[in-house]
């Protein structure tokens, strides 16, 4: 289905299409036998109408509603201010009503943000723990002393006789890499396309834009630097997860002071990209295409390489100050000495 101008879905690893209009093909294609089919394998009976591609093809169940659904609901609830009452139906709390029992409080396929969304917004949606909401990861038991929104495997395991669920957010230790892609039609392919770019968990990574005109992959994020079994010093993706990991550990104390690193490094990338965008499509307009591609290269290439450094030192950083669970007290940035010693 077409999404409408100004709103915005989500998908978590579960079919969210319901029933969908059958003859505006404008908006909305699908296969000629999705129903017919259906009935053939004795999934539905009910009237062509009623049909329900995911409550036929992927019914929602527990999971699929506090696993998977309840990621678009915490995606949706960081730009939209009415998501409060489809809360229940994220905790699992799945009802079913009517002529075929399909559920009856699921989420809309898609929701109207309060504002118009910038690219950092999308950003801060795939930041995310539940914080605010009752799922809260930084407030439950397993949160320990440090209030670490993080829990390691299992996702649902049984004590004594009673099942129990750890959450699947958005942000999670296992992420490998992920990214926010920005489309801008009014520029040349190579300059109108942008991949904000990231490795391991999406909270404590740092997005850098990678145009999509570049012809060189950046020495941090190339493959063969290094793989999941093989530490590289250059790679972005072992020195994220040396931050990431050692930051677990005292959770509420460190990832302010990662942040703070972040957002600089994210705001300066995009106070720069107007530039950037300006100065390669002087090149393109003025028939130098291999000029303004190399151009595009050369800063993106610059940008990923330099925020690994960056990054790299902030490990150095955290090392230094939260050494052996004792934080070292800071002035203007500077650790601050006695004349015998540290303060």
């Amino acid at each position: 289905q077409r999404i409408p101008d100004g709103y915005i879905s989500g998908h978590a690893n579960q079919a969210r299409i319901t029933t969908f209009p059958m003859n505006d093909p404008a908006n909305c294609l699908f296969a000629k036998d999705v129903i017919s089919f259906a009935r053939e394998k004795g999934w539905f009976d009910g009237k062509n109408k009623d049909f329900s591609f995911s409550d036929v093809y992927a019914p929602v169940d527990f999971s699929g509603a506090r696993f998977s659904d309840g990621r678009v609901y915490a995606g949706f609830n960081k730009v939209y201010s009415g998501m409060k009452q489809y809360e229940e139906y994220a905790m699992g709390n799945v009802k079913h009503d009517g002529e075929n029992k399909f559920p009856s409080n699921r989420m809309p396929l898609w929701i109207k943000p309060d504002k118009k969304l910038s690219v950092q917004d999308v950003m801060g949606m795939m930041r995310d723990h539940y914080e605010g909401t009752a799922m809260d990861m930084t407030k439950d038991v397993g949160a320990g002393p440090f209030k670490l929104p993080y829990r390691w495997r299992p996702l649902t395991f049984k004590v004594d006789s009673a099942n129990y669920v750890n959450e699947r957010a958005i942000s999670t230790q296992q992420t490998g890499f992920s990214f926010v892609a920005q489309s801008r039609s009014w520029l040349p392919d190579p300059i109108g396309g942008i991949i904000w770019f990231g490795v391991d968990d999406a909270y404590s990574t740092c997005y850098t834009p990678m145009y999509c005109g570049i012809t060189e992959i950046p020495e941090c994020f190339k493959v063969g630097n290094g793989d999941m079994l093989n530490y590289s010093e250059t790679a972005a993706f072992w020195i994220f997860n040396v931050v990431s990991n050692f930051t677990y550990l005292r959770y509420d104390a460190m990832i302010p002071d990662v942040q703070k690193v972040q957002k600089n490094l994210e705001d300066k990338f995009v106070a720069y990209t107007p530039s950037v965008d300006m100065a390669a499509q002087n090149l393109w307009n003025a028939g130098k295409k291999n000029e303004a591609r190399q151009f595009l290269t050369d800063y993106s290439v610059n940008q990923a390489n330099g925020m690994t450094q960056d990054w790299k030192k902030l490990s150095q950083y955290l090392f230094v100050k939260y050494m052996d669970g004792n934080i070292k007290k800071e002035k203007d940035g500077v650790f601050e000495r006695t004349e015998t010693g540290i303060a």
